[in-house]
């Protein structure tokens, strides 16, 4: 019998095959079955082992899902090395040196392993179109000026994302390095025809901003709540663990606004996750007013009361549900496309070859 081969991704092959607009529409459409419990999930768990030899660990990052509407689950697995060094006073989380990241995507019908994709041109289109579904349900529908914190890969594609779903005329990017700040506003501009434009410090970045987004490795917050003007939508992109408990936005900024939404709920929980916590612990917020995306997405609750509330979404984790949609958009593009490396399926499965003889 021919089987069905299993498709093998590189991160170059992977830049062709999914486009925002898709990876919008596959994130929209997973959190729209999470929200109806038809996607499943288990939170993010991760292992930090310490080195003995310098002051690092090593990174173990598992991330699994489903997405019956897709017909797939997924598996993200990463090991990397990670480090805390201090950059421009600030300190941050780094990855350096080389690493491992990919994604195991699965048939939810034949149970069989469809392909393995490497994760790293993917992850931040996923983390941008997850950010743009909260901004289509939170923010103001004539939001005109983005504020965006931090000018790397992720930054890039929050900002494309987000101009999908909202009629953005004018983008200002902040970060701590002067000439990365200017090269991405020369490219964004470039890229998407409108105005990007660099600024000194991130108050400048923030005031005036009706969407402002915090895109850095910084393990400390990256500019005040009270900074922001009323009306704003928020995001934060920091996805910490109990092991590094790190932050981007203050608790002011919580506390001023009138609806918060996070991924995952339980993550919050799982992670002890501080830029929700402690606000709660301290009074400024409760948590069963803390919703989750696919309340949103589902019309379950609304993403604002009012066109002078502060929303704010905390996009705390990653999701295999997310890995799992934009996964089924890159295999199906793929298969059409001839792209990819071809293993044999029976490296992978066990296949029962006449009776199932544990049946009773």
């Amino acid at each position: 019998m021919d089987r069905r081969p299993v498709l093998v991704l590189t991160s170059k092959e992977t830049e062709d095959l999914i486009s925002a607009d898709e990876c919008l529409r596959a994130m929209e459409e997973a959190f729209w079955e999470l929200g109806h419990g038809i996607a499943q999930v288990i939170p993010r768990r991760r292992i930090n082992t310490p080195r003995r030899d310098e002051r690092s660990w090593h990174w173990l990052n598992v991330i699994p899902g489903a997405v019956p509407r897709f017909n797939v689950a997924a598996v993200r697995i990463d090991s990397a090395t990670m480090t805390f060094p201090e950059v421009n006073g600030r300190i941050r989380m780094e990855f350096p040196g080389d690493f491992a990241g990919f994604v195991l995507l699965f048939d939810l019908t034949t149970c069989e392993l469809l392909c393995i994709y490497h994760d790293h041109y993917v992850s931040p289109l996923r983390v941008g179109a997850t950010s743009a579904v909260g901004v289509k349900y939170m923010a103001r529908a004539n939001a005109q000026t983005l504020g965006i914190i931090g000018t790397g890969g992720q930054a890039v594609a929050k900002v494309e994302a987000i101009c999908k779903v909202r009629p953005i005329t004018l983008v200002k990017c902040y970060s701590l390095n002067p000439a990365n700040r200017r090269r991405f506003a020369d490219t964004m501009s470039r890229r998407l025809g409108l105005e990007v434009t660099p600024v000194d410090d991130a108050k400048a970045c923030v005031q005036g901003a009706d969407i402002v987004a915090a895109c850095t490795n910084s393990a400390e917050p990256v500019f005040q709540g009270a900074w922001l003007d009323e009306g704003c939508h928020v995001i934060a992109n920091i996805t910490s663990s109990r092991f590094d408990q790190r932050r981007e936005i203050d608790e002011e900024t919580v506390r001023r606004a009138g609806r918060v939404v996070v991924n995952l709920k339980e993550q919050v929980q799982l992670d002890q996750q501080p830029e929700i916590l402690d606000p709660i612990r301290k009074g400024y917020l409760r948590w069963e007013d803390v919703y989750e995306l696919g309340e949103l997405v589902t019309g379950a609750t609304l993403g604002r009361h009012s066109g002078g509330e502060i929303t704010h979404h905390n996009n705390n984790t990653g999701m295999g549900i997310q890995f799992a949609a934009a996964g089924a958009v890159l295999y199906q593009n793929a298969v059409k496309k001839g792209v990819g490396t071809r293993l044999p399926q029976e490296l992978f499965m066990s296949y029962r070859e006449g009776p199932d003889v544990s049946s009773p």
